[in-house]
């Protein structure tokens, strides 16, 4: 990732604060993405239909903010123990519904990381030396019904320090405004990204330290047609961030695929702070 000013980059994204605050209570416990390696949780699987299990409407962020403190014994200090939560973490298919499929390739190593280049083409790099791993699965609807092909990632990566997971926060901000239009890897391409912070500061977040959206356009040259809906949505906990990416199709709507995916994000969540416990 490169190196830029954080300046006022880790406001907080609205929209997704407030679906997380409403879902939290129903998601309980566990058992992207860009072409990068950086790349849902207790309603009726769509099955068929199509977008990742979700819904309902957010609520108007109230005035506390979010309240969590990871046990430091279970907080991982090697590379080894921080793949291990990530795979806890991570969501799959039979996250998402009944009729997702694992996508080709499904899991990336544990050392999958990629820099955005000045041409803003996805590269492959090193993760930067406070990364202990960033781990990512890949899930996919096959096309049906009149709709395309839907393909969404989940990424989880554990940063030595809650600092260094705070910049990647920012620096993923900062992507979106230096190359709107990005070139994410072989015939896959996004256009018009936004990034966008919460407009109602640190009191809206309700389920996690820090949170942010990604969203433009998405198209498969391969494929060809419309460009169809992104979006990458990303929350931190810790030193340990958590991501979606959902690369749109022909056949779904926005506003579908976008409660879905703050309600898979959540789902994730729920299962991290089930895993780090709550420090004294």
């Amino acid at each position: 990732m490169s190196d830029v000013k954080r300046a006022g980059a880790l406001a907080r994204t609205a929209g997704a604060a407030g679906l997380c605050a409403v879902l939290l209570a129903g998601c309980g416990g566990g058992g992207g993405e860009r072409s990068d390696g950086k790349d849902p949780a207790t309603t009726t699987p769509t099955g068929a239909q199509g977008a990742p299990r979700g819904g309902g409407d957010p609520p108007v962020p109230g005035p506390t903010g979010f309240d969590f403190d990871p046990d430091p014994a279970r907080v991982p200090r090697d590379r080894a123990a921080a793949l291990a939560l990530a795979r806890v973490v991570a969501a799959g298919p039979e996250d998402l519904g009944r009729d997702y499929r694992r996508a080709t390739p499904y899991e990336s190593g544990p050392a999958a990381w990629n820099v955005l280049d000045a041409s803003c083409t996805w590269r492959g790099g090193a993760p930067p030396r406070d990364v202990l791993a960033s781990f990512t699965r890949r899930s996919r609807l096959p096309a049906a019904d009149g709709r395309g092909t839907l393909r969404v990632a989940a990424t989880v990566t554990v940063h030595r320090t809650e600092s260094s997971a705070d910049w990647e926060m920012a620096e993923t901000l900062e992507e979106a405004l230096r190359c709107p239009d990005q070139r994410l890897g072989g015939s896959e391409r996004i256009t018009g990204l936004m990034s966008m912070g919460a407009g109602f500061g640190d009191g809206a977040n309700r389920t996690s330290d820090d949170t942010l959206m990604e969203g433009g356009r998405f198209l498969d040259e391969r494929v060809g047609g419309e460009p169809a809906y992104y979006a990458w949505h990303q929350d931190r906990l810790g030193p340990v961030t958590v991501a979606l990416v959902i690369k749109g199709a022909e056949g779904f709507e926005d506003q579908e695929l976008r409660r879905s995916a703050a309600q898979v994000l959540v789902y994730m969540k729920a299962r991290l702070t089930e895993a780090l416990g709550a420090g004294a």
